[in-house]
């Protein structure tokens, strides 16, 4: 059976090497030379290593005691930087996430994010559903509450505009909605608002026949060319900015659902709340710390 190592008596050792001298090495330990030197001596009977030799007053350090020395160094600030890590180290928050939210506006963001003093570790959940209560700490969804037990902030209003491919486009470059109903349209129950705002609520579109169950799906749809879609300019615009869709209006129609931010009220607000507000300018850019 392997014997148990002397952790403190290595400790002790470090530090006499460290000094090169049993009472300095005393000191900084906190206990008398005699303790030290007797330490010693019965390290060097366990190891059966003669460690430090005497030439009158001078403490001579063995070549295996420096060698020693030096890999319980090591160890010892592997242990200091695992307790620090202990200490500071917070559990992951977790934020539960509207899917077309998380995919198009807040994965694009996270590293930035994560570059921050203080950023919060992330469990991202990015399932339709609002998760139950106790489950997250933070949540993004739409929908128009309310949301009992949560605080709430909105966050900025469901917006669709018309998005299509340039291959559907095709050469247009000034649109009529007239011009845009001789193309499909991808089912999405805004499109009456849309085409209400737009002077034509007695449009009588086509639809293609597959609904989408996320506005994410139906962009990518929208950019194989399928048909035209209603997405959000603020969420989609790197599709337009990437040429893979295009939004030849300006009309936009808002709601009725909203992007809100849930946080529980019995809660501090997380450095990561505290983020997502300013970034939609509703807030200061948070602190180093988490709010308590």
């Amino acid at each position: 059976m392997t014997p148990p190592l002397p952790l403190e008596s290595l400790r002790v050792l470090a530090a006499c090497v460290r000094h090169g001298n049993f009472s300095r090495a005393a000191d900084e330990l906190a206990i008398t030379p005699t303790a030290v030197s007797q330490r010693m001596r019965a390290l060097e009977a366990q190891l059966g290593v003669r460690l430090f030799t005497r030439h009158g007053p001078r403490l001579i350090v063995s070549e295996r005691a420096a060698a020693l020395a030096a890999g319980i160094e090591q160890g010892l600030a592997l242990m200091r930087r695992a307790v620090d890590d202990c200490r500071c180290a917070r559990p992951p928050l977790r934020v539960t996430c509207a899917p077309t939210f998380a995919a198009c506006w807040l994965v694009p963001r996270l590293v930035a994010y994560q570059a921050l003093p203080g950023a919060d570790t992330i469990a991202l959940d990015a399932g339709q559903g609002l998760s139950p209560p106790g489950s997250f700490d933070v949540a993004v969804r739409s929908g128009t509450g309310p949301w009992p037990g949560y605080r709430a902030t909105r966050l900025l209003a469901e917006q669709g505009t018309p998005m299509l491919s340039p291959k559907l486009a095709g050469r247009q470059r000034r649109w009529t909605v007239d011009e845009l109903l001789r193309l499909p349209l991808i089912p999405d129950p805004r499109w009456a608002a849309w085409l209400a705002a737009a002077g034509r609520p007695d449009a009588r579109p086509d639809f293609v026949a597959t609904r989408f169950p996320s506005y994410e799906l139906e962009a990518r749809a929208a950019v194989q060319g399928l048909g035209v879609a209603l997405l959000s300019p603020r969420l989609f615009a790197d599709l337009c900015e990437r040429g893979e869709l295009v939004a030849p209006f300006d009309t936009v129609v808002e709601g009725p659902d909203r992007y809100w931010l849930l946080t529980p009220i019995d809660a501090g607000e997380p450095h990561f709340a505290q983020w997502l507000k300013a970034e939609f300018g509703l807030g200061a850019a948070p602190s180093t710390l988490p709010t308590p």
